[in-house]
């Protein structure tokens, strides 16, 4: 899946991959709270503008987004905290969740900037129209960033029963139920990237989302 659109960036140089398959604690500051720290000027919620996933090359997610916030985009960058053992200490990184990925609210007839932008490679899409990602997955990422809980990245999408959580830090949130070794993960998958994202939850915060079924963990 990708777009047309593509720019190769070469202005700056490119480093290793940094991926984030091991898990981590969400990292996920809201707008405000991290153009307050940089010193930046603080953009308003963008309302009614759809999220596009968009390809940017290897170790560039960091930069691209700073780029597009300074364009005057909404962008959000899924980051986790995880720990990386060197040779001579532990070091705590903030990686992204979906390496070579970021999400940016977009009018596609404003696109332009975007597409100067050094280090992006295409928006994601099907043939050569990009496609939105569905509000409520967003928003079930920044959930489970939010919530504290240990995060875990999937590459695939997860087939299972959908559930609903009714307790916890993540009320309210739909997912995908499955149960390893006696411990339930919920999953919360992003369709257009064909990946996921996993949390332990307590059995008690789970109900089924037909509220006639039996509950079932896989």
């Amino acid at each position: 899946m990708r777009m047309e659109d593509e720019k190769h960036g070469s202005e700056l140089p490119e480093g290793p991959q940094s991926e984030s398959n091991e898990g981590g604690v969400g990292v996920n500051p809201p707008d405000s709270e991290q153009l307050a720290s940089d010193g930046r000027v603080v953009l308003p919620e963008v309302q009614g503008v759809p999220w596009y996933a968009v390809r940017v090359r290897p170790n560039y997610e960091k930069p691209v987004a700073a780029a597009l916030r300074g364009k005057g985009f909404q962008e959000f960058l899924p980051l986790i905290r995880t720990k990386r053992q060197w040779s001579d200490r532990v070091k705590i990184m903030d990686l992204p969740l979906f390496p070579g990925y970021l999400f940016c609210r977009l009018n596609l007839e404003e696109r332009l900037p975007l597409l100067t932008t050094p280090g992006f490679l295409y928006l994601v899409g099907v043939g050569k129209n990009p496609e939105p990602v569905d509000e409520t997955e967003i928003a079930g990422i920044q959930a489970v960033l939010r919530s504290g809980l240990t995060v875990t990245p999937w590459p695939n999408l997860v087939v299972g029963q959908k559930v609903l959580l009714k307790q916890g830090p993540l009320r309210g949130l739909e997912g995908v139920l499955t149960r390893i070794a006696n411990r339930h993960r919920i999953y919360v998958s992003v369709t257009l990237l064909k990946r996921s994202i996993s949390v332990e939850v307590d059995p008690e915060w789970v109900q089924p989302v037909s509220a006639d079924s039996e509950l079932r963990a896989v």
